[in-house]
């Protein structure tokens, strides 16, 4: 199969259908005797999914894409890159390597890298996509990554794993449940590395995963243009100090960062609405820095449950920033005279509508340059704030 995807007319054919109706060409069927129209498009969806999610793979030639799935279930590279910037040393081995996304970036960073991937069929299609990219320091493993572990005399600086989030073909997320079962196996690890990196779902809950972990050093809470996409936990053997958050949001201007200290006793300031009202970004709502964000940067908050934060002087806030034009009630009426084309980007914080329903009820309809905050005030008034993007 990978000598007949490399034909040159069949590369061709698959470079040159990238925006085609697939529907389409199933119809026609395949023009090649020796290939399905099937495992044709298969590589067109695929490929078309790293167009932008991993550029790199997407402009090197004779590159051979796995079914679409493994590609939507990959790190990014902009993800994956940021990660490797977390270790260092000689040694490092991919428990889960996947299509080998990860693997590739921590080979810039660590001397000698393995992957291990219990599909044989995804290993040779990472094996000969690593030559197509000049990488010669990643030695591939096809089997499981935790028996490998258990079978080998050599320690690493570093594991990663990513546990497979499908179990019996059933969607799942907390750790216990995802393959390899990594609290289950946390002894197995620690005694081949004193240094253990953990990507997980990012819906998991973070104060409850550390408890079912050990050593947590650092959490990293990784989002791309205000979606969060990965929470990654560094594990360092016999650590007990206090436990880093550490929070990107990669946007197209420039990343966002916010770190603080989890669990460390800080309070928020509370007040009514000023000139700007600033709302964290995703990561930052993930990581749960809503005390910390107020003292950090002297914002206080609009309402205990609200994680919107007010200023009368414009600052540099990792989130969005708006000026506030108007402060109403929450009045149908009074609403309509100041929203007079009935458009409007709406927002609920701590309010027991849901923006669904107060468009059905005020009839405002989505877009304009108008962002308005159904929230509630310090003083458990619920609120409309009518505002401009700074």
């Amino acid at each position: 199969m990978k000598n007949t995807l490399l034909n040159i007319d069949i590369q061709h054919f698959i470079n040159t259908n990238l925006n085609s109706n697939i529907t389409k060409l199933v119809l026609k069927g395949s023009p090649f005797p020796t290939i399905s129209i099937q495992t044709l498009v298969a590589q067109i969806e695929a490929k078309k999914k790293c167009e932008k999610k991993l550029p790199t793979w997407f402009s090197t030639k004779e590159i051979i894409y796995p079914d679409k799935i493994n590609i939507e279930q990959t790190s990014s590279e902009i993800t994956a890159n940021y990660k490797a910037h977390l270790v260092t040393g000689k040694t490092l081995i991919d428990l889960t390597g996947g299509f080998g996304v990860d693997t590739f970036y921590f080979s810039k960073k660590i001397k000698s890298v393995t992957h291990c991937e219990i599909n044989e069929a995804l290993s040779k299609i990472v094996k000969h996509n690593f030559l197509q990219l000049n990488v010669n320091n990643i030695h591939t493993h096809v089997g499981d990554g935790i028996d490998f572990l258990k079978n080998t005399a050599q320690k690493y600086d570093w594991i990663y794993v990513d546990p497979s989030r499908r179990n019996n073909n059933q969607k799942v997320f907390l750790l216990e449940d995802c393959l390899p079962n990594i609290p289950e196996n946390l002894d197995i690890l620690f005694a081949k590395s004193n240094h253990i990196l953990i990507k997980t779902s990012p819906i998991l809950d973070i104060k409850s995963t550390v408890t079912t972990l050990r050593f947590t050093k650092e959490i990293h809470v990784i989002a791309v243009e205000n979606e969060v996409k990965e929470l990654i936990f560094l594990l360092e053997s016999n650590y007990h100090k206090s436990i880093q958050v550490k929070t990107v949001n990669f946007n197209k201007l420039k990343p966002q960062y916010f770190n603080f200290t989890l669990d460390k006793n800080v309070k928020a300031t509370y007040s009514n609405p000023k000139k700007y009202v600033y709302e964290p970004n995703a990561a930052i709502l993930k990581s749960g820095a809503f005390q910390h964000i107020s003292v950090h940067f002297n914002v206080p908050k609009l309402h205990q449950h609200a994680h919107l934060y007010t200023s009368n002087n414009l600052i540099d806030f990792p989130g969005r920033r708006f000026e506030i034009k108007h402060i109403i009630p929450y009045q149908k009426k009074q609403l309509k005279k100041l929203l007079p084309n009935k458009k409007g980007n709406i927002t609920t914080r701590n309010f027991p509508e849901t923006v669904e329903q107060i468009r059905k009820k005020t009839g405002i309809k989505d877009g304009g340059n108008s962002y308005l905050f159904f929230t509630t005030d310090c003083n458990n008034n619920h609120i409309i704030l009518i505002c401009e993007k700074v």
